[in-house]
């Protein structure tokens, strides 16, 4: 199959280029490296049908990408608090006019389309766990509001779509992801954290550290990723893909120190504005339609993820691997 991924160069969009390539598919990857790199793709410079192309997909794309398509995923957007902070227009356009240009290539050649939309479209929940039926309690005017309400905007862009159009479509709000290669200056939390203890300073928790988050491993999530893009029958889905194991920021701090010697204290700082307080997916659909649940537990994963990082501190190869995580459900 051929696949076109929209911020294939990014920390998610690498590991599933990575491994779409991996399984003998081609795989074309647009993306303006606003947030991405294109480390996240250097190995695959020259794997047979693999192409990068850098652009911005808020400009018509037709012209651009050339032949046969059969998926379009859309994974382009600024995705971390510091990011769209520093990027809300780009975040509104990529999540609007991107989205309507992505529609537009995946219904000029007849390809299904995937979009990666995100758990911050139920705002700060007062329902818990959040299910694919929760509308949300979503701030329109606040900190958030650039993303939230641009992937908001993008879910009905798409359903607009199918209607309308007719266009192969289904949706998946992903929640939080970490691992290896991301980037530590993300703004995210588990890079803060981990960034922080790598240097030796006091771990950052934001708040009094009760607000709970959700953590997914980053191959658990291509797995979920690659299921639904491969789904003959991908049409008119929504869907969460996260790890309902859910801990306190605290608790997350605590992990990460011990992970790391000579990691600092936690030191509470001042919480974020518009920050929510609980956050847990519902993953009953995923379950259900595909058998996919999380196989990699929260320490096993922090494992996995900060080990090379210690031995790019002590002076070791980088890239060398981790050693193997069990994979076992948190």
């Amino acid at each position: 199959m051929r696949f076109v991924i929209a911020g294939g160069a990014g920390f998610v969009g690498g590991h599933l280029c990575r491994r779409l390539v991996a399984d003998g598919h081609a795989v074309v990857v647009l993306d303006n490296l606003s947030t991405g790199s294109l480390a996240n793709v250097a190995a695959l410079r020259d794997a047979p049908g693999f192409t990068m192309i850098e652009c911005d997909v808020v400009q018509p794309l037709l012209d651009l990408v050339e032949g046969p398509v059969d998926v379009v995923f859309h994974l382009a957007s600024p995705a971390s608090p510091d990011d769209y902070d520093r990027l809300p227009l780009e975040t509104l356009a990529v999540n609007s006019d991107g989205t309507r240009n992505l529609l537009d290539l995946a219904r000029a050649r007849g390809a299904a389309f995937l979009y990666t939309s995100t758990s911050e479209v139920y705002g700060d929940p007062l329902v818990h766990p959040q299910p694919e039926s929760y509308w949300g309690n979503v701030d329109p005017i606040g900190p958030r509001a650039c993303y939230d309400e641009g992937k908001r905007f993008g879910e009905a862009l798409i359903t607009s779509y199918r209607r309308v159009h007719g266009v192969r479509a289904a949706i998946v709000r992903l929640f939080n992801t970490y691992g290896p290669g991301m980037r530590l200056d993300d703004g995210r939390v588990i890079p803060e954290l981990v960034a922080a203890a790598l240097a030796g300073r006091p771990l950052p928790v934001h708040g009094d550290g009760g607000q709970t988050r959700s953590f997914q491993y980053v191959d658990d999530l291509v797995r979920a990723l690659v299921a639904v893009g491969l789904d003959p029958f991908l049409d008119g889905l929504v869907l969460n893909i996260g790890n309902p194991h859910e801990v306190t920021m605290n608790e997350l701090a605590g992990r990460i120190a011990a992970l790391v010697p000579g990691a600092g204290p936690v030191q509470h700082v001042p919480g974020r504005p518009g920050d929510p307080q609980r956050r847990r997916p519902d993953i009953s659909r995923m379950e259900l339609r595909y058998g996919w649940g999380p196989e990699v537990d929260l320490d096993s994963g922090l494992r996995l993820t900060i080990e090379p990082l210690l031995a790019a501190r002590h002076g070791r190869d980088a890239g060398e691997p981790a050693r193997e995580a069990p994979a076992t459900v948190a």
